[in-house]
């Protein structure tokens, strides 16, 4: 999963961005409104979520949650702020975000808020993700298949949760890339192929029916 962290204090950003790297999640961070607006309109599909302080230079996070709505763009934004009085609470989520965490806060808590505005399109299916008999829980991070725990790297476990939210749809090495390692990240459509490698082996290889699927030319593609 890919974050976009806007958030003017270098400090507090790059203590987000270092502890959700630890949580397997992808991260790039960006410090005032206007490049922030400018990242996540630049490439809407490149994002799961955004977190959003208020108080930036440029343009203040009511302008921007603001802007990408009307701009279409729905991308989940969690409002991280020392603002806390109610009708700042209103105008954030008038604004068009979708929840608020008044600073400072926990970080176990900010991972259980982006963990529940993550769950809302699968709101239908919960938390789990199922593919055959493969499942994978984001919140504990266990991976099974045919009731045995399958055991994967952080980054092995990111690929695989993107893969199972996209599950029947073809998706391009670029894509994966663009979802699961940072910008700044020097990966090549190679590495996504040796980590598909890994994954095959772990997910696939001791088990009978094959999931994840190369579909030559295009990418690839989990499904029963």
């Amino acid at each position: 999963m890919k974050v976009l962290v806007v958030e003017d204090e270098y400090r507090i950003a790059q203590a987000i961005k270092e502890g959700l790297e630890d949580e397997g999640y992808a991260v790039d961070a960006e410090h005032n409104g206007q490049d922030g607006y400018n990242a996540a309109s630049a490439a809407p599909d490149d994002y799961d979520i955004i977190l959003l302080d208020v108080m930036l230079p440029q343009m203040n996070g009511f302008e921007v949650a603001k802007q990408l709505r009307v701009d279409g763009n729905h991308v989940p934004i969690l409002m991280l702020t020392a603002k806390d009085a109610e009708a700042d609470i209103v105008h954030g989520l008038d604004a068009g975000a979708d929840d608020y965490l008044a600073k400072p806060f926990s970080f176990e808590v900010l991972l259980a808020r982006m963990r529940a505005l993550l769950r809302r399109p699968q709101a239908t299916t919960g938390e789990v993700f199922e593919v055959g008999d493969l499942t994978l829980n984001p919140a504990t991070k266990q991976v099974t298949r045919s009731g045995s725990e399958i055991q994967l790297t952080a980054k092995e476990f990111a690929i695989l949760e993107y893969l199972m939210r996209n599950a029947g749809q073809v998706l391009s090495k670029e894509s994966i890339i663009t979802h699961v390692w940072d910008f700044d990240a020097d990966v090549l459509p190679n590495n996504v192929e040796v980590f598909m490698t890994f994954l095959r082996s772990k997910i696939d290889k001791p088990f009978a029916v094959p999931l994840l699927h190369t579909v030559r030319g295009f990418g690839y593609k989990l499904s029963a």
